[in-house]
């Protein structure tokens, strides 16, 4: 028999439990979609683009603008296993949440190996440092700040989600809510699997960036979703987020999308905006 790294993974299990394109066929299909799309639903948004919240090259930001009179401000943070993809990528979501009353914003940062982990979630909170600095330029009400993020970006949602702001000269409760799709909230099994090959974290590192060991920071709403064709432990690091939010006394949702799998899921996000956000209470 096999000796467990994980659980009960073995370690070829667990480096497809980390592979969802072993849980999704068509998963080129559908992220080459998903990028032509963005380019032609963008077309005729006011769209600042490429605006820079830091110094470094990767440090930029693009801002779809509503119409609406100082409306609230929704961030979404890209997926990519923490080294692929781009803000480019996830420009579909934008018309509808525009049209919806909402500002779209999607940052870029920089990927795995080149730089470590703590130092993208450093550049995400600049990020936000930097929307809720320049809300009004864009119209945009600073005290209306909601993000999300698919996959390796619902990890960095929910570490955000439980970062101190303070340190960045930023209200404790800048963040109104969160919606973390298909993500990955336990770093030790990440570690044991193939992607510790470009994700090396120390032991303190490794606890401070898994939300799942977090949720006590936590004080806004936040909504926990996975997609039905995602991968196994993908949905069981999803309920188990949701369970730990929940012995907080946090306020959470456990949303499973029927019907499609870990990228098709990324095309629901304005859907899950209006869902989740829309009727949701404000933060305790």
């Amino acid at each position: 028999m096999t000796d467990a790294v994980f659980l009960d993974y073995d370690q070829r299990a667990l480096d497809r439990a980390f592979d969802q394109r072993a849980w999704a066929v068509n998963a080129g299909e559908v992220l080459e979609r998903h990028k032509v799309a963005g380019r032609i639903l963008r077309e005729g948004l006011t769209l600042r683009a490429d605006r820079p919240y830091g110094r470094g090259a990767d440090e930029r930001l693009d801002v779809y603008v509503t119409h609406v009179p100082s409306a609230p401000i929704h961030m979404h943070v890209h997926g990519g296993a923490w080294r692929w993809l781009g803000k480019g990528d996830v420009g579909l979501s934008a018309p509808l949440i525009v049209a919806g009353g909402r500002h779209f914003i999607a940052p870029d940062f920089s990927a795995l190996p080149d730089v470590p982990l703590p130092v993208v979630v450093d550049q995400l909170a600049r990020a936000i440092a930097w929307i809720y600095e320049n809300a009004a330029t864009f119209g945009g009400d600073k005290d209306r700040i909601h993000i999300s993020g698919h996959s390796s970006g619902a990890h960095l949602c929910a570490v955000l989600l439980a970062l101190d702001m303070t340190r960045y000269g930023l209200p404790a409760d800048i963040l109104k809510g969160g919606i973390c799709i298909s993500g990955i909230f336990d770093m030790e099994p990440v570690l044991l699997s193939a992607r510790g090959s470009y994700v090396k974290l120390t032991h303190d590192e490794s606890e401070l960036l898994s939300p799942v060991r977090q949720t006590q920071y936590i004080k806004c709403p936040v909504s926990v979703v996975y997609a039905e064709g995602d991968s196994p432990e993908f949905i069981r690091q999803s309920k188990q987020f949701h369970a730990a939010l929940t012995m907080q006394g946090a306020s959470t949702e456990l949303i499973e999308v029927s019907s499609v799998n870990h990228f098709e899921v990324a095309e629901t996000l304005s859907s899950l905006v209006f869902r989740c956000i829309g009727s949701r209470p404000r933060s305790r």
